[in-house]
């Protein structure tokens, strides 16, 4: 009780005003609730915080906007011209004809995909369709194929290129100075790159366990001597047009772009003019765009609507009511709740299951990590060696290891690609009861391998 009566009342309106938005996020999803965020942010700042509208507004992330939009619109380029279909197609192949190896394929190629950019929901609408066909053409259910295809692209989605990974390692940039104890020892874009291996091992770990146990070893062992004809399961696709080449250089140089200048050695090796131009992924990313577009590798017009404003709308608002919640003193008081409940180990237990539970039903990426990461430095002092990036793992992992529900996007996608002679709405139970049951297993999992093996 004395834990309450600390808090003040524009804490407490802060809260309240979180809470109805993600409770709105939760049950109805046409609503953006990005903007409905912004808005509480101008209610709660002007009345009880004393902030004028035009301060408020001065927290929207330009910063975060700008990366996003970048690299989405860079994606969704290449989705114009048909490469990413394409390396996809040819990646496929790699198997050989060897049905066994086919659900580790898959799971490589949307790992890969994933990490270099396009993010979980564009890789998982791209391979979907292709592997819930091959799921019906090898006899593979849709149940198993769907934790293999969410599993890959939700463990890689955190990768420096990736938008979900944008969102988490821009808040992190945004909260850096007040973590001396990882300032120490890492950098951002060796931090970026720690927390993008957590989530894919961690998240491997789980789905690809799940995978083996719920039957997939059964069918890996019974079709380890089966042979397919590829060219039947995965035509050969025409090669690589020059536009597709073009897109796919621009990937890559991306790609190099981003890892070298962060290498240790490369420090005072590039010139400063050419630091300035690569200073971050999406300054990158918009400058190859604007060479594919002038080389009408894409159409501009069209990825400009394949890139999901949603979500990057409703990240950048519900930041900015987080930003007047912190002026407020909401994060402080949610920071004091979870910090009387937790110990160093325990806490990455809770945080994994409370992002759990709200993100089955909300956007994992545009509400519960914006959401959670801010809580990290609070935690950090509240909650006496606590490790930061543990924290950070758990939050992430927790909010995304869910989404296999079909509540979610990516298990939508995955049974509305479900083959026809599949039962979707056993589909659509199964699915339901995995992914809220990965609420309590991503929480355990947490706990394993962040706080009791310190990994």
């Amino acid at each position: 009780m004395e834990l309450f009566s600390e808090i003040s009342l524009a804490a407490w309106m802060s809260l309240l005003a979180l809470s109805i938005v993600v409770v709105i996020s939760c049950i109805n999803e046409d609503l953006n609730v990005g903007f409905l965020s912004v808005a509480f942010a101008i209610i709660v700042g002007g009345i009880w915080v004393g902030l004028s509208g035009d301060k408020v507004m001065k927290a929207f992330p330009v910063s975060l906007f700008m990366i996003l939009a970048g690299v989405t619109f860079l994606f969704a380029l290449a989705s114009t011209n048909g490469t990413m279909e394409k390396l996809a197609a040819f990646s496929l192949r790699a198997c050989g004809g060897q049905t066994a190896w086919l659900p580790l394929i898959i799971y490589l190629i949307v790992t890969i995909l994933t990490t270099i950019g396009p993010g979980n929901i564009a890789a998982t609408a791209l391979v979907a369709p292709i592997a819930m066909a091959i799921a019906a053409r090898v006899g593979i259910s849709a149940f198993l194929m769907t934790l293999l295809v969410v599993g890959a692209s939700n463990g890689a989605a955190f990768s420096p290129f990736a938008p979900t990974g944008i969102i988490s390692n821009g808040i992190i940039a945004k909260m850096a100075p007040q973590l001396a104890s990882i300032q120490e020892t890492w950098t951002l874009n060796g931090l970026a790159w720690k927390i993008h291996i957590n989530s894919t091992y961690c998240q491997g770990i789980v789905n690809i366990g799940g995978f083996l146990i719920m039957g997939g070893w059964s069918w890996i062992r019974h079709k380890r001597s089966v042979t397919i004809d590829i060219d039947e399961l995965a035509p050969r696709p025409e090669p690589f047009t020059a536009k597709q080449w073009y897109t796919l250089t621009a990937i890559l140089t991306m790609i190099v772009l981003v890892i070298i200048p962060a290498l240790p050695f490369m420090k005072g090796v590039l010139p400063q003019g050419i630091m300035y131009l690569i200073a971050n992924v999406g300054s990158v990313a918009f400058i190859l765009a604007g060479i594919l577009m002038l080389l009408n590798a894409g159409d501009s017009k069209a990825a400009v609507n394949l890139m999901p404003w949603q979500v990057i709308m409703m990240v950048c608002g519900v930041t900015v009511l987080i930003d007047v919640m912190e002026r407020a003193g909401g994060l402080t008081a949610m920071v004091k709740m979870i910090g009387a409940l937790s110990g160093p180990v325990s806490v990455n237990f809770w945080l994994g299951l409370w992002t759990g539970l709200i993100s089955a039903y909300s956007s994992s990426s545009g509400v519960v990590v914006p959401m959670f990461l801010p809580l990290v430095p609070g935690l950090a002092k509240e909650v006496a060696g606590a490790d930061v990036i543990a924290m950070i793992s758990s939050i992430n992992i927790g909010a995304h290891l869910v989404d296999t529900s079909p509540l979610s996007t990516l298990g939508a996608l995955c049974i509305a690609c479900a083959g026809e002679h599949e039962n979707k709405q056993k589909l659509f139970r199964n699915l339901l009861v995995w992914g809220l049951s990965m609420s309590i297993v991503g929480a355990l999992a947490c706990l394993l391998f962040f706080g009791v093996l310190g990994w």
